[in-house]
């Protein structure tokens, strides 16, 4: 199957200049809508056959600008929101800046990203050629809320859904809809979860049906990537060595880079802190200390051109190329021993 991307003419400043077509069926995967009404004479077209067998995704109205048109779902009362749940004005934790007690800090993160963990093996369950994205984001969403614990995307800067769902070519912050997934497709799915003050964020990348030898292999180096990532981290070890290291042994993949656009970041009473962890050679000076919580989530894309371009929803990143992007991501506790894995599922539940 061959499947091609093509450019829109820049008749607006809101409009992104590449958005993907299907070249053997005339549709968008997100919407059954025809393409031969979206393409003119005179659009250049690029081959991306080269990256492998899939179909590309877009949602279901590329040129929309804002979410606004989205209705969040509804969360209870008795369930304990973060600041910028309550009030757009409030984007940090208002809790007095005071020395947290180490050990009930990390049986907080512990908690949050064990939910997290979970939600993200349910929604893993379900995955198969005819499901929708919305299908995971409602599971994804019931799992948290059955837990007496609040999905921190939702109402995040405004993002209208409980998770974000990556589908090929989508590098990151897709937007759950009614798409199904068909066979042959990727789908990243990111979880995080607020409780009782405190957050846990974790992803990965799941394979739809029959994937081809190159998505297959891109998913694997990314959770290797991932886990020689947490590998290099511990007390006293420069945030760097996350980079070099990630960067060094992707090395191993001809033909997948990693996108330096994507950061890992410190977490807890906040969603997103310093530190900020690159996934790609850097010099940060930033040293990792017992206490300190923070993401690794490294974003590898098929070539060596790992642009993105953001749509005017805010939020989904595609890849320029066309290429199909994997995530993988884990939040990680620096201990006296080393480095823990904080939303390493809990096989017994």
């Amino acid at each position: 199957m061959t499947s091609r991307l093509f450019r829109f003419r820049p008749s607006a400043l809101s409009r992104p200049r590449k958005l993907p077509k299907i070249s053997n069926r005339a549709r968008l995967i997100t919407s059954g809508a025809n393409i031969d009404d979206l393409v003119e004479e005179g659009d250049e077209l690029l081959d991306i056959s080269a990256f492998g067998n899939y179909n590309l995704a877009l949602p279901e109205d590329p040129y929309r600008e804002g979410v606004s048109h989205i209705v969040p779902a509804l969360v209870p009362h008795s369930v304990e929101r973060p600041p910028y749940a309550i009030s757009t004005s409030e984007s940090v934790d208002p809790r007095p800046n005071v020395v947290e007690d180490l050990d009930m800090k990390h049986l907080g993160m512990r908690h949050a990203g064990l939910i997290a963990a979970l939600a993200l093996r349910k929604a893993g369950q379900i995955i198969q050629p005819g499901v929708t994205t919305k299908a995971i984001n409602d599971l994804v969403h019931d799992t948290i809320i059955g837990h007496r614990a609040y999905p921190s995307p939702l109402l995040y800067k405004g993002f209208p859904m409980s998770c974000c769902t990556s589908v090929n070519n989508v590098l990151a912050h897709g937007i759950p809809d009614e798409r199904p997934l068909e066979d042959g497709d990727i789908v990243n799915v990111d979880v995080t979860v607020y409780k009782d003050g405190w957050h846990g964020d974790t992803s990965k990348t799941f394979l739809v049906g029959n994937v081809d030898q190159q998505g297959r292999e891109l998913v694997q180096a990314t959770e290797e990537a991932l886990m020689a990532g947490i590998a290099a981290c511990g007390p006293g070890v420069p945030f760097r060595e996350v980079g070099r290291t990630i960067a060094t042994y992707v090395q191993n993949y001809a033909g997948i880079s990693v996108s330096p656009d994507f950061l890992g970041h410190g977490i807890g009473r906040n969603f997103h802190q310093e530190p900020w962890v690159s996934h790609t050679e850097n010099d940060s000076e930033s040293v990792m200390k017992v206490g300190d919580y923070f993401t690794i989530e490294p974003v590898l894309v098929q070539g060596m051109d790992t642009s993105g371009w953001l749509l005017p929803d805010g939020w989904t990143v595609l890849s320029e190329t066309g290429a199909r992007g994997a995530q993988a991501e884990h939040t990680i506790g620096i201990t006296e021993n080393g480095a823990e894995i904080m939303t390493r599922p809990d096989t017994t539940t």
